[in-house]
């Protein structure tokens, strides 16, 4: 097929009363298609570029991402670590930076790389990088950064993810696959045969924001469909969500103890049993260890019959109410929309286990709209695949390098950092910790999605060498020895496919306005130090093609895709000039896709890839490696931090995904107008807890614990369970002399623990805090300065 745009708001438009040397640029994001007004030098206003009936807040945000104040201007170093750069002075974090040159600031990374490389060997050298980066084939920073490294001789890594460190590993012991990031039933069959539908820790008002690669921006559609169908909806979540807010009467609000979803899940199975209401059928033919897992739900092995009488005394929900629950699940066609946040907790993988066992027992899985689902709030998951012609990528492009020697659980760094050579568990197997002396992050900012921000900062003084490569004075930037400014997605070219499943669209990411300030791309910059390295380390890089030869290299690779789908592409000069997306042509099998529809119809003959060619609600695996923190069954393990042991007074958070940005991506933008309280983040509190702290709408609330403290604005609702908090995750930090972080940044008072010996995920939601009112002259927020210069 030819490109063609799927609504009028994808052709040039017209602008009324703009200047004549302004124009509309198409491009993307990882909130979807974009047209940028600009002059080429300035942004002027920016909004989707797809009609959707949806206002994604995000992409109005361009503007302030080309030209904020936090921008990094200029390649910058540490004061003291360019008074001594071998044996570095000063405090990272507490230190003025110098303005340098670029071949001062590559010939020091240099020096201090290649030092280290032969000292200490390539182990010794962090490239992990880990983050959301920006969209495109091309300019993927932690690609860019590892595909430089392994030229060099090879690296540190990390394996897992902060987003879904716990369910990617259990997954595959229970279902044969991580299920987190792999396509749902379609939607079309879910709006036609489901009746129950639920959101178990899911928000995907603010999730279907953005996708990792571009979103689609299809998934409020069908959600919008949903809440008009007249089909029972219920959202588990210990916070009345905007998906809740959105749902409005169509929708039944229960609200849990934070951290209790395996108990109430508990409560419903054993309900099942009980009114023999699970399907034994299915579970004979379709899963293994279920009598196991029956003991334990049953209490004959222990005593405690898992009852709803025993799940509510945990999580707070009436017994009659589980009860209700399991009758109506099992009396309709029932699909357990799960999101992501529950298992990021101590313990987490037992919560995505429970769920599919819960499903299990439903005999649901593999019907049309039946089952369970855990990427419906993500990526616009359901949204039926195309007949595609995929973009090629940098990704795994590289041959004749060495990749990655050794790999951590990305959750897991600040452990490496203290404890090198220090032996851990992971997925069955011992490790030890690489003695990590040099540490070089791209395309994120592991200080505001790793936990416990206070023990990262002093653990980050421990590297004898760090490199920051940033768009923006991030708190990360803020504690490297060199910072090099590289270039928004907006100052480059690049291309980008719209949908992690559905690849829905082909977009153009022309390059909007020129490089601000000294800023490169990360590209050029690799491949400088690259050739500085050794002669003809250039060459080897970037194989002698410049940004536009490998954009039309990526795109000949969609165009022959396409051709065997029988899809045509225009020249690629043509689609470049042309600045317009292309939409895919729908493949109606793949909107009758049904997730595990093959192995329900024949489990024999289409096995799933565990062990046992089943879905594993008992796992000999997982029972061989001995773990007390992950048994071989799905299992309640209360929390070291949870209401079950809280203080007087004391209050359970809950670090939610934020409304308008993306993690901590867009910060600093305008869009701070639309949720600061008092400049600050806020922290949403029941009105009983208000009361008995004595704090109005409005007020500045101190909020502390053993491992730090926050500054943040009350927002007052009933809204949120009573005895539970929620302050979103993503705030930059800003600690002032006595350790306050006056922007309000959540991770200063989570938890940095691992969900468990198995998957070493993070456990943000696990945390107890205490709140009262501030007091005293506010400190400004500084969260966004550049730092302080000589």
């Amino acid at each position: 097929m030819r490109g063609r745009s799927p609504s009028p708001a994808n052709a040039e438009p017209k602008l009324a009363n703009s200047s004549s040397s302004r124009k509309q640029i198409l491009t993307a994001a990882h909130w979807g298609p974009m047209l940028v007004e600009t002059d080429g030098k300035r942004v002027y206003s920016s909004r989707g570029a797809l009609e959707t009936g949806h206002l994604n807040s995000l992409q109005t945000a361009v503007p302030d991402q080309v030209h904020s104040k936090a921008r990094v201007a200029f390649p910058m170093a540490r004061k003291g670590f360019l008074a001594s750069p071998d044996s570095p002075q000063g405090v990272r974090g507490k230190d003025e930076y110098v303005r340098i040159s670029w071949d001062e600031a590559l010939e020091l990374i240099h020096r201090q790389h290649k030092r280290i490389r032969e000292s200490y060997g390539p182990a010794a050298i962090f490239a992990g990088s880990y983050g959301w980066r920006s969209n495109g084939v091309l300019h993927k920073a932690s690609t860019l950064l590892q595909r430089y490294m392994s030229l060099a001789g090879g690296y540190t890594g990390h394996s897992g993810d902060y987003s879904t460190g716990a369910a990617q590993v259990i997954m595959p012991y229970v279902v044969g696959s991580s299920e987190v990031y792999q396509q749902q039933t379609s939607w079309p069959l879910l709006l036609e045969n489901s009746e129950v539908v639920v959101l178990w820790s899911a928000n995907p008002l603010n999730t279907l924001k953005i996708a990792w690669n571009a979103s689609d921006e299809q998934g409020m559609k069908f959600f919008e469909q949903l809440k008009n169908s007249g089909k029972t909806i219920i959202a588990i979540d210990p916070m009345r969500s905007e998906t809740v807010d959105f749902f409005g009467e169509h929708a039944d609000w229960i609200a849990p103890h934070m951290g209790t979803d395996v108990a109430l899940m508990l409560g419903i199975a054993h309900t099942l049993v009980t009114l023999n209401k699970h399907d034994t059928e299915f579970l004979k033919r379709c899963t293994t260890g279920y009598d196991k897992f029956e003991t334990y739900l049953l209490g004959t092995r222990d005593g405690v019959p898992k009852s709803a009488a025993w799940a509510a005394d945990i999580c707070g929900i009436p017994a009659e109410k589980i009860e209700k629950l399991a009758t109506l699940f099992s009396g309709q066609r029932t699909m357990l929309m799960a999101g992501w946040g529950m298992q990021r907790q101590q313990y987490g993988e037992q919560k995505h286990w429970m769920l599919v066992t819960l499903a299990a027992m439903l005999g649901q899985i593999g019907t049309p709209g039946g089952g369970f689902g855990l990427s419906y709030h993500f990526a616009n998951g359901g949204n039926p695949t195309r007949n595609a012609a995929v973009l090629g990528s940098l990704q795994g492009s590289l041959a004749g390098g060495t990749d990655a020697v050794d790999k951590i659980p990305v959750a897991r760094i600040v452990e490496a950092l203290e404890n090198p050579g220090g032996v851990y568990q992971h997925n069955g197997k011992q490790h030890t910790f690489p003695d990590i002396r040099m540490l070089w992050w791209a395309g994120g900012s592991n200080f505001t999605h790793h936990q416990d921000t206070n023990r990262l900062a002093a653990s980050w003084q421990k590297p004898e060498f760090i490199v920051i490569s940033e768009c923006f004075w991030t708190a990360a930037a803020k504690h490297a020895d060199i910072v090099l400014p590289v270039t928004t997605s907006f100052e480059r070219n690049d291309m980008t496919m719209t949908g992690d499943y559905s690849n829905q669209h082909l977009v153009p990411m022309k390059q909007v306005v020129t490089a601000q300030g000294e800023a490169r791309n990360d590209f050029d910059i690799f491949a400088e130090l690259s050739e500085i390295g050794e002669a003809g380390g250039k060459l080897r890089f970037n194989e002698g093609k410049s940004e536009l030869e490998w954009l039309e290299s990526f795109y000949e690779i969609a165009r022959q895709r396409g051709a065997t789908q029988h899809i045509t592409l225009p020249a690629f000069s043509e689609f470049w000039e042309a600045n317009q997306l292309i939409e895919m042509p729908e493949n109606a099998k793949n909107a009758e896709f049904i997730r595990f529809a093959a192995f329900r119809k024949d489990p024999q003959a289409n096995p799933l890839k565990t062990p046992s060619g089943k879905i594993e609600i008992y796992s000999e695996r997982i029972a061989s490696f001995g773990y007390e923190d992950c048994p071989p069954h799905p299992s309640w393990l209360a929390p070291d931090e949870w209401q079950g042991n809280a203080e007087s007074g004391q209050l359970q958070l809950l670090s939610s995904h934020p409304a308008h940005r993306l993690h901590s991506q867009l910060n600093y933008a305008a869009l701070r107008d639309q949720y600061t309280i008092a400049g600050r983040e806020p922290i949403t509190l029941h009105p009983d807890d208000a009361k008995a702290l004595g704090i109005a709408q409005g007020d500045l609330v101190r909020v502390w614990n053993a491992r730090g403290q926050v500054l943040v604005g009350a927002q007052i609702t009933d809204g949120i369970r009573p005895g539970v908090v929620c302050i979103h995750q993503g705030a930059w930090p800003d600690l002032d002399e006595n350790q306050l972080c006056k922007n309000g940044a959540v991770n200063v008072l989570t938890m940095d623990i691992p969900s468990s010996r198995l998957a070493n995920g993070c456990a943000a939601n696990n945390s107890l805090v205490w709140a009262e009112k501030f007091t005293g002259q506010p400190p400004v927020v500084t969260a966004f300065d550049p730092p302080a210069s000589p």
